[in-house]
């Protein structure tokens, strides 16, 4: 996120896409809410009636899969209305030039024809936010998880910048991260081709501060993502180490997931609970909960926090950093001798840039969001404020893109998917409280009630839902949150796979899986014994 969380009260324009933030998010769309009460607008799209879509000044329900499309027609109208803001693009950016002239061709009649929403209110949600004073955008997975999604936000980002929408309060890119630490774990590392910091390991000088750091030479090259590893499972990759992940359940095009893992030699799962992924392990590391641990996290605003154990962990639980370091030190790797969670965080503190001004001491009691490049620095609530990381913020020339798959005569209706509130990702905690299980004790396939009649299937009725993968059997859910033409599930519950149906493309860039679109064909099934 650009900027912290209080700046979600500051806006006179929110636009929220590809974000159903009440459910994901609820607290921090507490914070919209208050903003809108004040006298705040908001503009959502979303290909469902979502929880925000109530509280929307302007309603974008688009085909899904068609975000890229919608962002350039706004760019256009915004050029064509003259709401650029000619002095930030002249001193802060680059390329504008030529992203001007690339987005006149991007008509909000060229923009409907791909999305379904009418020009009229794309241009109306385009003059809205370019002429805010405070624009924030907001988005998460349902923006990424495309074969576009590096296109998508670099969409977004071009909207920032043509309105100088960022550096200031109340303005910026703000993607909400699906989870507590998500910033974190990339934070220290966790990404194919980053060192600790974001510090990329095809630059020989990033090289060179990690293998003195570390005591030894280091790989050089880029390594490869879950995809890329999944793939090479049994060939080149003859062991696997899963830590805190339920792979089998949130991976899309699950059967290929489990032929994966079942041909690999060796397989260790490091996790709470016995998960479904865990099923398959050689090895089952049981890891230790926030409450019992001592640690830190990187929330979605880039704050710091220190996690304080509460209570002793049961059995033989252990942390992860224990598990892992004790692992290399029996594989005699060197460099892995820590004793406590503060020289982890400490030596991440010595590496990285963004950390440099920061050790375990000081996040203690104080609040910190980086980059806290020195002693005594106060942290960086706020991102781009006098310039950006490498002196420019770059256009990017984008180009409208298909989903991997489309709809056909033989797979006719679009599948997205998402989350549910009551439960969290694949139910591996939530899944295991009574109450919670009480709001939503099994997955439905919202379906719009046309759809549900001209099909043959009724209000609470059983359908097979099928893609060129797979097929699922699940219960429909009559509403019109969802648009004729188009279903929704979520791929939290175990019984109802959804993810065997997904997983028709990647993201070029990131490899992320495209599961926010796919093409399904959905007929009516014999209701289930025992259900």
């Amino acid at each position: 996120m650009s900027n912290p969380l209080k700046d979600m009260e500051k806006p006179d324009v929110i636009f929220c896409i590809g974000t159903n933030m009440t459910e994901c998010h609820p607290v921090a769309a507490t914070r919209l809410k208050k903003a809108i009460a004040n006298g705040a607008k908001m503009i959502v799209a979303d290909p469902r009636e979502i929880g925000l879509t109530k509280l929307a000044d302007i309603n974008l329900q688009l085909r899904v899969g068609s975000d890229s499309a919608l962002l350039l027609g706004m760019a256009h109208v915004i050029h064509r209305e003259g709401l650029v803001d000619e002095g930030f693009m002249l001193d802060r950016t680059t390329e504008a030039e030529a992203f001007l002239k690339h987005i006149e061709e991007f008509t909000p009649e060229w923009a409907s024809e791909v999305t379904g929403i009418a020009p009229e209110l794309i241009e109306e949600a385009a003059l809205l936010y370019g002429r805010a004073e405070r624009g924030a955008i907001y988005y998460t997975l349902g923006i990424t998880e495309h074969i576009c999604g590096v296109d998508n936000v670099q969409s977004l980002c071009n909207l920032a910048l043509m309105t100088g929408n960022i550096g200031r309060e109340g303005t910026g890119i703000n993607p909400m991260r699906g989870q507590n630490n998500i910033q974190g774990a990339g934070d220290v590392g966790a990404i194919p081709n980053n060192y600790p910091g974001f510090q990329a390991v095809t630059d020989p000088a990033n090289q060179a501060k990690f293998s003195k750091a570390w005591g030894r030479e280091i790989d050089h090259e880029n390594g490869i993502t879950k995809v890329r590893a999944l793939e090479q499972a049994g060939e080149q990759i003859r062991a696997m180490f899963i830590d805190g992940e339920n792979t089998v359940v949130t991976d899309p095009d699950r059967e290929h997931c489990e032929r994966a893992l079942e041909s690999l030699d060796f397989l260790v799962v490091c996790d709470l609970f016995m998960t479904e992924t865990a099923e398959f392990a050689d090895v089952v590391f049981p890891a230790t909960g926030f409450g019992e641990t001592d640690g830190t996290q990187t929330n979605t605003e880039r704050r710091v926090q220190r996690l304080r154990k509460a209570v002793p962990p049961p059995g033989e639980a252990k942390p992860d950093w224990w598990i892992i370091s004790r692992l290399a030190q029996r594989m005699n790797f060197k460099g892995f001798d820590y004793s406590g969670a503060d020289e982890v965080f400490n030596e991440l503190c010595s590496l990285s840039g963004t950390y440099a001004g920061l050790n375990w001491d000081r996040v203690e009691f104080g609040e910190y969001q980086w980059p806290v490049p020195e002693e005594g620095h106060p942290g960086t609530p706020r991102l781009h404020e006098d310039r950006f990381i490498n002196g420019r913020g770059i256009f990017k020339l984008i180009r409208y893109r298909d989903p991997a798959e489309t709809i056909d005569d033989d797979y006719p209706v679009w599948l997205t998917t998402g989350r549910r509130l009551a439960h969290y990702h694949s139910r591996t905690q939530t899944g295991r409280s009574e109450g919670l299980d009480y709001l939503r004790p099994h997955e439905t396939l919202e379906v719009h009630p046309d759809d549900v009649a001209a099909w043959g299937a009724s209000d609470g009725g059983w359908v097979n839902m099928s893609s060129r993968r797979g097929s699922v059997r699940i219960r429909i859910e009559s509403t019109t949150r969802s648009p004729r033409g188009t279903v929704f599930s979520s791929f939290s519950f175990n019984d109802v796979p959804v993810n065997v149906l997904t997983g028709s493309g990647y993201d070029p860039v990131t490899e992320t899986a495209e599961l926010k679109v796919c093409p399904v064909r959905i007929e009516p099934a014999i209701e289930p014994t025992g259900d």
